[in-house]
């Protein structure tokens, strides 16, 4: 996840003192005590059928999910080996029918607790319920504004019940977001959709890039063009500077494409050229991708992947296995390569003069379109020469803020 805001704010400090604040650099494996985030697919069954759903939910049961013992089994093991939050999702995760009994083991043992949800069966008790188990937070996926959202979810009236389920939980005072992904099909509504979180007072805004996977492998070829990704990206953060500049609150975040990174860069390059290269800095301490590292998932079923995009690559199962044990194994190849530093990757990726700050990107994308995970992402919307690649592969430097690769970011990794 990309925190946009984290940096605009860091910059409007700056402006004002004139002085940017040094780089901290993300905790990694070895690198002290703690797991990854922890994304739960607790359930796969869902309600709603929508387009670009990585699980290919449906709305019936699904044989050998986890029982409730699994789940705490599995809980104590996560919290043993220092995971710091767990992020519950599905399918639609209130379809469980225990899971306020796991919100409220896993608060009682101090996880961060997040829910994610598609908000249409949440009316206000459920908002009550969810708001007395005090979830720390409520992700609710918006993918346009009325009929364009309910083309998405494929349900009339779907935006209607989220938007209503937003309103509830925000009554309450629950910490909620909208989650959007995007695509040719609804890039259009994003300016609205954005509005509307500023008219209804909700306090993070997720955008999330077309990953290939599930129903988004199916169709990505209406993934948005790049030149749309690049002006939904300047939108954000236009917006988000303007908020940090009010002194605002709200959260912008991106997910699923770490070259946003690179692109803030030029942002700044571009508006406050003055701190191009203590952000560069705190962008290599960032690092870019963490998937198989920072961020980690478990399905419905037990088996763990390296985050949610990679359900057809299973690691291990906690049934059999403990997760603790899984994560740290790299005799899988791909965890190997993912743990690795720097990541063996190719292409444009491996020439690329910025490789410090995204990490390579997403492997599931290269995966999915060439069949090799270190292959070049073809999801990354920045130019050959904006990367420093040109023909055949020949890098070269081309703008003041050129992050070289160097091999790995030292001492500033991940």
């Amino acid at each position: 996840m990309f925190r946009i805001s984290q940096f605009m704010h860091e910059l409007a400090k700056a402006e004002a003192s004139g002085e940017y604040p040094p780089p901290t650099r993300r905790r990694s494996e070895g690198d002290g005590p703690g797991g990854p985030v922890v994304i739960w697919n607790l359930i796969r069954r869902c309600n709603l059928t929508c387009k670009h759903c990585y699980a290919f939910s449906a709305d019936h049961d699904y044989p050998g999910e986890l029982t409730l013992q699994q789940v705490f089994d599995v809980m104590d093991d996560l919290k043993a080996f220092r995971v710091p939050a767990l992020i519950l999702s599905g399918g639609e995760p209130l379809l469980r029918p225990d899971i306020f009994e796991i919100a409220e083991r896993a608060k009682a043992l101090k996880f961060y607790v997040g829910l994610s949800t598609n908000g249409t069966l949440i009316d206000e008790p459920l908002a009550h319920r969810i708001h007395e188990h005090g979830f720390d937070y409520v992700g609710i996926s918006l993918d346009g504004i009325g009929a364009t959202h309910d083309k998405f979810r494929r349900l009339e009236g779907a935006f209607d019940k989220s938007l209503a389920a937003v309103r509830h939980l925000q009554k309450l005072g629950t910490k909620v977001g909208l989650r959007f992904t995007m695509t040719d099909l609804n890039a259009h509504d994003l300016p609205n959709l954005l509005q509307l979180m500023r008219d209804e007072g909700v306090d993070k805004f997720y955008f999330s890039h077309l990953n290939y996977a599930g129903r988004g492998n199916i169709h990505r070829g209406k993934d948005a063009r790049h030149i749309a990704t690049r002006q939904a990206l300047d939108l954000l953060y236009d917006t988000a500077w303007k908020d940090a500049q009010a002194g605002g609150h709200h959260e912008y975040v991106t997910g699923n494409n770490d070259a946003d990174g690179v692109y803030l860069l030029q942002w700044v390059e571009k508006h406050l050229p003055q701190w191009t290269d203590a952000v560069r800095q705190r962008l290599i301490a960032w690092g870019g991708n963490s998937s198989g590292v920072n961020i980690a998932n478990i399905d419905n079923l037990g088996d763990v992947h390296p985050d949610t995009m990679w359900w057809h690559y299973g690691l291990g199962n906690v049934k059999a296995r403990p997760f603790s044990e899984i994560w740290q194994d790299t005799s899988d190849p791909l965890m190997a390569g993912l743990k690795a530093k720097p990541r063996p990757v190719k292409g444009r990726c491996g020439d690329c003069l910025h490789f410090a700050i995204c990490g390579g990107n997403t492997r599931v994308r290269a995966q999915q379109v060439t069949g090799d995970a270190w292959q070049e992402d073809p999801g990354c919307y920045l130019t050959d020469e904006e990367i420093g690649v040109v023909g055949g592969g020949e890098r070269v430097e081309t703008t003041a803020f050129s992050a070289r690769r160097q091999g790995s970011p030292q001492p500033l990794e991940q």
